[in-house]
């Protein structure tokens, strides 16, 4: 109940626009695939790449090979991860389908003049088509949404580990890459690095935007105003502040060590404060490698 009071408290306008860019993150992952990497073989991960050598060894349309498949993983995660999971998940696959029948088989956009790229070399294909992929998956992932295969898997793992979706996704698409050697005059072992390289391209940049958004920082401040400062942080930022006790070496005098752990869309605003409050202030600046407890991540298992 409480669920769907929260949903009806959301304006339409929000949900209107956390579905858009669902789909449209989706659309830029398949025109990635469609544009750089399908027409010189070259092979990514997941349910995509499956059907990508479906594709090769027989003709038959990524689109539908996608839908099917994705449909067989929505089962299973549906029973794991709920109903909500189940709709994300059903707009996320057929998005990815039905834009993958667009850009092959209705606009064939791989005949365009425009998008030929013939004198492209394979490296900037494999780089260009990684990078866009993970962007797209990225942004959809920041918006609740997913386009199935590997990414339900992704999804089943971090919801029980704390490992990021990147992560799960680079062994499980390392699996499915390995089937670029059943690809008739496709690249053979060379295809297979360029296919890394797509698949850690894609990775780095997924986990660039999913995590780059949630990074956290460790502020340490030295200022003989702390107290005013601290004040500011607490009710201007409303971030927890915490008091240590130092001894300046060089004073040789007590001195009050400013301590907080800020997300990112705070930390310029911190910096901000402290230089007004106290220009000579000493400041130390560090990322986090994770950061559990209330407004931040909870501990799994």
């Amino acid at each position: 109940m409480n669920t769907l009071l929260s949903v009806k408290k959301r304006p339409v306008w929000k949900i209107v626009m956390q579905y858009l860019l669902i789909v449209l993150g989706i659309m830029l992952y398949c025109f990635s695939w469609t544009v750089f990497l399908v027409p010189k073989h070259i092979i990514g991960g997941g349910v995509v790449g499956l059907a990508t050598i479906v594709y090769y060894l027989t003709g038959f349309p990524m689109g539908i090979t996608n839908f099917v498949v994705n449909g067989i993983l929505l089962l299973i995660g549906y029973r794991i991860l709920g109903g909500k999971f189940g709709l994300n998940t059903i707009i996320g696959m057929t998005t990815a389908s039905l834009s993958l029948i667009l850009f092959q088989q209705v606009l064939d956009v791989n005949s365009m003049e425009y998008f030929k790229f013939e004198n492209m070399e394979l490296f900037t294909r494999a780089v260009l088509g990684g990078a866009l992929s993970g962007i797209g998956i990225g942004i959809c992932f920041v918006n609740g949404g997913n386009s199935g295969g590997s990414d339900i898997i992704a999804l089943i793992v971090t919801k029980y580990r704390n490992v990021s979706p990147g992560s799960v996704i680079l062994v499980v698409d390392a699996i499915v890459i390995a089937g670029t050697l059943l690809v008739p005059n496709g690249l053979g072992v060379e295809g297979m690095v360029y296919c890394y390289i797509v698949l850690i391209t894609f990775t780095y940049t997924l986990d660039l935007v999913v995590e780059g958004r949630k990074q956290t920082y460790q502020i340490t401040i030295m200022s003989q105003l702390n107290e005013q400062i601290a004040d500011a942080i607490g009710n201007e930022v409303k971030r927890g502040v915490t008091l240590l006790n130092g001894w300046g070496w060089y004073t040789k005098k007590d001195q009050k060590v400013v301590l907080v752990i800020a997300q990112k869309k705070d930390k310029v605003e911190i910096m901000r404060l402290v230089k007004a409050i106290d220009p000579n202030a000493f400041i130390s600046v560090a990322k986090t490698q994770g950061v559990y407890g209330k407004n931040f991540d909870t501990i799994k298992n």
